[in-house]
């Protein structure tokens, strides 16, 4: 299987994601039976969502990064928002599950020990996941990779989990007032719900082909900045994210009297210049269309030879007019 660097790299350090887990999953619940905080509990069985959401998302970037085949054309990319998915509603759940632990904390009560020695262990596995989610988010925008971004905001959201888990020890061990270990685990529960439907939502804006306005008006931006006069009009301009790759398909307008090698150089200087500006890896599905009258108002070469309107503006595109299924017209 033809794996490339950037996806070695990528497994790499969900690899290492998968790792720290277990480790600091393994570190909460020994803070945990030193402690009987619930609220360290409730940080500890999220951490296990931590766990299998990494084994998870090196399973989708492995799949990810296997070449296209017969029943796969468009390759295995789409595993990343189906997998991210998931994680999401795991995180959701690690909310549920916090919230409820805090509630029957609050209806039975219990008496905390040796928080001093549980506060140092936490606040360690905090910083540690904090580090390690900053990287994964950083990496994961670099490399376009929905599971790396994922991966690190979960890490973070766990680490806003443990800080709140760590204060609410810190105020417990001076006050003695043991509510409000179990307090301040309902409000990060609340927030961890909240983030988890964040990641789901964004996964199944992927999984649906959601338009992403960022990334239309990114590559509408390129094309307008470096627009040539022949290129008359693009439009129905449609984008699939496939994992970290895209695939682009669009209508260009060309002079119709233009021999077809000559149009087949024009669309592929458009090409050529998403494929450089955008770092991503493309595929690209263009189409030729010949101009027609109602484009010569329009129409910015001087010299053509067969213009049956005079020239009246240059349309600016945008969003709207790229990605309408009708070819740009004034009239």
């Amino acid at each position: 299987m033809n794996i490339q660097k950037n996806s070695k790299d990528k497994i790499g350090f969900q690899k290492l994601i998968a790792f720290l887990g277990i480790l600091l999953f393994i570190g909460k619940i020994v803070a945990w039976k030193l402690t009987n905080s619930d609220a360290v509990f409730s940080d500890a069985m999220e951490s296990i969502v931590n766990v299998i959401s990494a084994f998870m998302g090196l399973y989708s970037l492995y799949l990810a990064a296997k070449p296209k085949d017969e029943d796969h054309p468009y390759g295995h990319g789409k595993v990343e928002f189906v997998t991210s998915g998931i994680e999401g509603a795991l995180i959701a759940m690690a909310g549920i599950m916090i919230i409820y632990e805090g509630i029957d904390s609050l209806i039975v009560g219990k008496v905390l020990n040796k928080l001093d020695l549980g506060i140092w262990i936490i606040a360690a596995t905090a910083i540690i996941n904090y580090l390690l989610g900053y990287i994964s988010i950083n990496k994961g925008k670099k490399e376009n990779s929905l599971v790396l971004i994922s991966s690190g905001k979960h890490l973070q959201s766990d680490t806003m989990t443990t800080l709140g888990v760590v204060v609410s020890l810190i105020i417990v061990y001076f006050t003695k007032i043991y509510w409000l270990d179990s307090a301040v685990a309902l409000i990060f529960g609340v927030y961890i719900i909240f983030v988890g439907y964040k990641i789901v939502r964004k996964s199944l804006s992927g999984i649906m082909d959601e338009q992403d306005p960022e990334l239309l008006n990114q590559i509408i931006k390129i094309l307008e900045a470096n627009r040539q006069i022949e290129w008359i009009d693009v439009h129905n301009m449609k984008i699939q994210q496939f994992g970290s790759s895209l695939h682009i398909d669009a209508h260009i307008t060309l002079p119709w009297y233009y021999p077809l090698r000559d149009a087949h150089k024009e669309m592929e200087k458009m090409i050529v210049l998403l494929a450089k500006k955008i770092n991503r890896s493309i595929e690209f599905n263009f189409h030729m269309d010949d101009c027609k009258p109602t484009s010569c108002s329009l129409c910015q070469i001087k010299d053509c030879p067969v213009r049956e309107k005079e020239f009246v503006k240059r349309v600016q595109w945008t969003p709207e007019n790229v990605t309408n299924v009708e070819k740009h017209s004034l009239e």
